[in-house]
């Protein structure tokens, strides 16, 4: 008998460990990984796609009047971009250029996908001759200059960081000092910004993506707050528009105006938005491919630009 007690109070207490491990997942785990984690982000982008040359591809057909021949450079980039460096390799490339089998990229294939910290390792090492990204973290600017390479970052389009919540959150303006408020923990309740009295739970991003060197570009000298999520608090993030709105198309959310403006191309391309950025084609000072250059020229030149548009984001010009 008392064999069997031992035996029930095990039980009962690896059930106990069990269901308090789910109501974790289910109120903590699950939310950040299903908007914000690692996760989602591997699953939030297809490479299947926005497959070059592919009938059904979501990349802009826009054929350029001359394939590159040659040595063909390596292209890479962010995860937020493949859709516009996609696009650019289905206009430049001859078809066999790109190698996908399985899910991936072969290490033959002259598209690849690292995504921003993969890219940036990737074109100082030498195994990529040209990524789309946002601008890089420190750490990344270390690594290369480390490493004695000096990299070139053309502007080719523009971009607005933004910061979302739910849909169902009353909040539909928070200005700049307010976000870093709460990000720095001076901000702690949505009612304290015109929102229902719940707790915020603000979200990052991880180190080194192109959205997380942003935010804390915005952060600047203001300290930011690595306390405990809210576990029953109402979150806020960030990401990049089209990533979001186009990419994603993650349901259930809700862009920001910030300092009361909303993140729209018009808005972006007049410059009202106040976080708009630009992103860049990147490439090694030193490399001598005349390829690189005729990738450049086609990117500022009108269908260059038109492709740009069509893919979603804002021209640089």
């Amino acid at each position: 008998m008392k064999t069997w007690k031992q035996i029930t109070s095990l039980i009962l207490a690896a059930l106990f460990f069990v269901l308090l491990d789910l109501a974790i997942w289910l109120l903590f785990t699950r939310r950040c990984v299903s908007t914000f984690g690692n996760a989602y982000a591997a699953k939030a982008i297809e490479p299947a796609d926005y497959l070059p040359f592919a009938e059904d591809s979501g990349v802009v057909k826009i054929e350029a009047e001359d394939k590159l021949t040659g040595e063909l450079p390596v292209l890479d980039g962010a995860a937020a971009l493949l859709p516009v460096y996609a696009s650019v390799f289905h206009a430049l490339y001859p078809e066999g250029a790109c190698v996908f089998e399985n899910g991936s990229y072969t290490p033959e294939s002259r598209m690849q996908y690292r995504n921003t910290r993969g890219a940036y390792e990737a074109i100082v090492d030498g195994d990529a001759d040209m990524i789309f990204c946002a601008g890089p973290s420190r750490e990344q600017a270390a690594y290369a200059e480390e490493r004695g390479v000096d990299l070139v970052y053309v502007p080719i389009g523009k971009e607005a960081f933004v910061f979302l919540v739910n849909e169902k959150n009353p909040v539909d303006s928070l200005t700049q000092q307010q976000i870093r408020d709460i990000y720095a923990g001076k901000i702690t309740n949505w009612r304290d910004v015109g929102g229902a009295n719940r707790l915020i739970a603000p979200l990052q991003r991880n180190e080194g993506s192109g959205s997380q060197t942003r935010f804390l570009k915005f952060m600047g000298d203001t300290p930011v707050k690595h306390g405990p999520l809210a576990v029953f608090g109402a979150s806020i993030g960030f990401s990049f528009r089209y990533y979001v709105s186009g990419i994603t198309k993650v349901p259930g959310v809700k862009l920001l105006r910030v300092d009361g403006v909303a993140p729209t191309p018009d808005n972006i391309q007049n410059g009202t938005y106040p976080l708009t950025g630009e992103f860049y084609a990147v490439y090694r000072r030193d490399d001598p491919n005349p390829n690189i250059q005729r990738i450049l020229e086609f990117l500022l030149s009108e269908s260059g630009q038109r492709l740009i548009l069509e893919s979603g984001y804002v021209p640089i010009s």
